[in-house]
């Protein structure tokens, strides 16, 4: 990677400044964005709605707003059936669009109905920077900053670096999208992108369609990246022109001598199918250096490989062949749109004869909402993230890999590298034909009513639907226990943990946080509980805290059992925002050996908190373990738009403080 002087001329400054309204580009400041559409999903939107409803809101302020149902889809009792309803009371009391459960992901779907080149996208899902594929300026985030967002305020971000990735060369047989991302997660890890946007460019963008672009996009959020970019050129037009929408093409490239902060080059040519291993995006290998490993399930869609492509070459592969014995091939098409272009191809006829297992359109396995697979065994999966007990098995064995090479492991039994399968079979690599016209189906997409029927329509609150908790201001003096000491990159996932049984609790805050921390420790929330009325507790954790989703969730039902700081070598982007959301203070070590110093159990004392927090306060504070009598330096990069928030004990109680 090649350091330059100072970025100017991309397409990602190009959108940034045109959508900036507060702030200045300076790498590392915070800016204030302008949204024009905002992406919400059924896990998430819940609280968005109930937060839109405490902000006060009439009617949407941006261009467009769509709440998708697409991860709480199976319906084993009443939960999920009732977020629904409540779902599309609020889209429908609130002015958004709403596309109904089964669908499609938000992701493709989005990009299918709604994206626009040069339009800038807040999602309060972390694959949001998928829509990059289109050239959008496209940010995940958590849920109440789309909240604020659909009301017409800004969007406020750390300005990226930006990292210019040339492509050159073009992929060999058997290797595809998934394998380019694959290979920026071996070469940086889960940690590399952070602070930066990722813009990709170069001559190898010619035969990427804007769907393999958006596989790329996708997983930028493994990487921690703020956004990934695309230009929107003649692929863009393309799948516009496909979905009956050329109308909204608008070209947005690079200047000739756009300079990037940072650069890097791939060859696409040199690149070979590449797999993660079990419990991290970034522990990728080559595929042949783990051939052989025995594996139970293989499953293709979601959304980090969601595009008719990426179905049609499986389903030729399988083509008059079956499955192994012992192996479960699941197919999760991604979009209903898709499904049909599948059915209409006769690619749906070859994967169910092959013994394909067909879902319904959704998430599904992606967060643990079904398919979940056996303990300990491989699972090959065309997903963005294998989190431990993600797939809602607490002791999976869960791989990421290419449509290829997970259809290859599925026809063999073991893992396998689609070249060794082809050349053991003589298979030539499939000549997909993609249709010129998709099948397009808006019919499952309910449009917003009218301003004047809106008014009129009342939220439809299920018993399972909580309010959102008190949040009291932060007091001048922590002085509290230290509950979980982890280590590093613990994810939102083991947090607030996805899978079947804790995701209908989303829209139950107190129900829901029954299961915050278990998987590091089962006592946890118990604790906690018994501490939250005296003076709350503390986190010590190791570098990148909070990785993965952007649920604010793994911050509000932590604020709901009392913590009141956590302090860490470093956060992922989301998570840290959303713990200064929801009122926690985010802290970090001075020196990282400190925190090898503090035990589970040990008391903190920081005092000086309102000074140290004031808009014009230091950026230091110090902590006194009373137990060991030592003393710690911490700092934290709060702008004093956060420090006000905090303060006050979160960005809802800031806003009713101004009002006031």
């Amino acid at each position: 990677m090649v350091a330059q002087q100072k970025a100017g001329g991309t397409v990602a400054h190009r959108l940034i400044e045109e959508h900036l309204v507060t702030g200045h580009m300076v790498p590392g400041e915070e800016i204030g964005l302008r949204i024009d559409q905002t992406l919400t999903q059924d896990a998430t939107g819940t609280l968005v709605m109930q937060e839109l409803e405490a902000l006060g809101l009439d009617r949407v302020r941006t261009e467009v707003s769509v709440q998708y149902v697409d991860h709480n889809i199976l319906q084993a009792d009443e939960r999920n059936a009732e977020d629904h309803v409540f779902l599309r009371s609020a889209a429908r009391r609130f002015g958004l669009w709403y596309s109904k459960p089964g669908n499609g992901v938000s992701h493709p779907t989005h990009m299918q109905h709604f994206g626009v080149p040069g339009r800038s996208l807040a999602g309060s899902d972390s694959h949001t920077c998928a829509a990059g594929s289109l050239g959008m300026l496209a940010i995940g985030v958590g849920g109440l900053e789309v909240a604020l967002a659909i009301a017409g305020q800004p969007l406020y971000v750390r300005m990226p670096q930006i990292w210019g990735i040339r492509l050159t060369g073009a992929l060999p047989d058997w290797v595809s999208a998934k394998d380019v991302i694959l290979e920026l997660l071996r070469r940086h890890g889960v940690k590399g992108g952070v602070g930066r946007a990722l813009e990709y460019h170069g001559p190898g963008l010619d035969r990427l369609t804007a769907m393999d672009r958006h596989v790329i996009a996708n997983m930028g959020a493994e990487l921690g990246a703020t956004t990934s970019v695309f230009p929107a050129d003649d692929a863009v037009r393309s799948f516009l022109r496909a979905e009956d929408r050329e109308r909204d093409f608008r070209e947005l490239t690079a200047e000739p001598d756009a300079r990037y902060d940072l650069e890097e080059e791939i060859d696409l040519s040199a690149l070979q199918p590449l797999i993660a291993k079990p419990t991290s995006p970034g522990n990728v290998v080559p595929v042949r250096e783990v051939a052989g490993e025995p594996v139970e399930q293989a499953v293709i869609g979601s959304s980090a490989n969601p595009g008719l492509r990426d179905f049609m070459v499986p389903a030729a592969m399988v083509r008059g062949r079956q499955t192994a014995p012992g192996v479960s091939f699941d197919v999760n098409p991604t979009s209903r749109e898709i499904l049909q272009d599948l059915t209409r191809a006769g690619a749906t006829f070859h994967l169910v004869a092959a013994g394909a297992r067909l879902h319904q359109a959704g998430c599904l396995g992606c967060i643990g909402m079904g398919q979940a697979p056996t303990s300990g065994r491989n699972s090959l999966r065309t997903f963005p993230r294998n989190f431990p007990g993600r797939s809602g098995t607490e002791d999976d064995a869960v791989w990421l890999c290419s449509p290829e090479t997970a259809t290859a492991s599925a026809l063999t039994g073991t893992i396998t590298d689609p070249r060794d399968w082809a050349a053991d079979c003589d298979v030539p690599y499939p000549a997909v034909e993609l249709p010129e016209r998709a099948t397009v189906n808006a019919a499952m997409l309910e449009p917003p009513l009218p301003p004047d029927e809106a008014g009129g329509i009342q939220l439809v609150r299920g018993p399972n639907i909580s309010a959102l908790p008190d949040l009291d201001p932060l007091p001048d003096t922590i002085d509290a226990p230290v509950l979980i000491k982890a280590g590093d990159d613990v994810s939102t996932d083991e947090i607030s943990p996805a899978g079947a049984k804790a995701l209908p609790y989303r829209s139950n805050v107190p129900k829901l946080a029954e299961f915050t921390l278990t998987r590091l420790d089962a006592d946890y929330p118990h604790r906690a509980a018994e501490l939250r009325d005296h003076g709350g507790h503390v986190i010590v954790a190791g570098e990148n805290w909070g990785q993965g989703s952007s649920r604010e969730h793994a911050a509000i039902t932590l604020r709901h059992l009392g913590l009141r700081a956590v302090l860490a070598q470093s956060y992922a982007r989301i998570h840290w925002q959303n713990l200064a959301n929801f009122g926690v203070l985010p802290a970090e070590f001075d020196d990282a050996g400190d925190r090898d110093r503090i035990e589970r159990g040990d008391r903190l004392r920081i005092e000086g908190l309102h000074r140290a927090l004031a808009p014009d306060g230091p950026s230091t504070l110090t902590v006194h373990n009373t137990t060991r009598d030592e003393t710690y330096g911490l700092h934290h990069h709060l702008s004093p738009r956060q420090r006000e928030a905090i303060l006050a004990g979160g960005i809802i109680p800031a806003l009713a403080r101004s009002a006031a």
